[in-house]
């Protein structure tokens, strides 16, 4: 009589959630590699190698320059944290995004039309209760979309664009009316 298969145990990564042999094809191996050389040392046997030659490099660095790696002596000295750079696949360092509101206003349907506000998040701004406040003061319907580069944006219905910015300003102080632009004919036009 054969024997009955068995399920397979798969185990997840606990940072990106993938399959541990996958974390490699994830968002950010980088900050996956603690977890796995804790939990998964067998997958990836490189990175403990490489863990310990980066630490013996370390400390031979701490001791060429005098510094003493403060095991002994209680006395650590920390490294300044470096900031963490965004790359894109091709190597290439992410540009952070400038901190600005964008209102355009999109003509459809002859008279009707939309009046986007694309930014706000930048500012810490949660979109859906700015698209609920939009809502309520100009009695209209705004909603969360996805806009054409893939980031959310706010469309609210009806031509507000100028009223809108003063709204934006009492509402959220964080935002300065000098970091608020319109999309006047194809161009970016400051509103203050």
């Amino acid at each position: 009589m054969a024997e009955k298969p068995q399920p397979v145990r798969v185990l997840y990564c606990a940072v990106c959630s993938l399959p541990a042999e996958y974390c490699e094809f994830g968002p950010d191996f980088e900050k996956c590699k603690p977890w796995l050389i804790e939990n998964a040392p067998d997958i990836y046997p490189d990175l403990i190698k490489g863990v310990k030659e980066e630490a013996d490099k370390v400390a031979n660095q701490l001791k060429t320059t005098g510094i003493s790696s403060g095991a002994g002596d209680g006395a650590a000295t920390s490294a300044p944290k470096q900031e963490e750079v965004k790359r894109l696949p091709g190597g290439k360092v992410k540009k952070k995004a400038k901190q600005e509101v964008v209102i355009e206003k999109v003509i459809r349907n002859k008279r009707k039309c939309i009046t986007t506000v694309k930014g706000l998040e930048l500012f810490g701004v949660k979109l859906t209760d700015a698209s609920k406040k939009l809502g309520k003061k100009f009695a209209t319907g705004a909603s969360v979309v996805k806009g054409p580069t893939e980031k959310e944006q706010i469309d609210v219905q009806g031509d507000i664009a100028y009223d809108v910015v003063e709204f934006i300003t009492d509402t959220w102080p964080d935002v300065s009316e000098s970091s608020i632009f319109f999309i006047e004919d194809g161009r970016k036009v400051p509103a203050a």
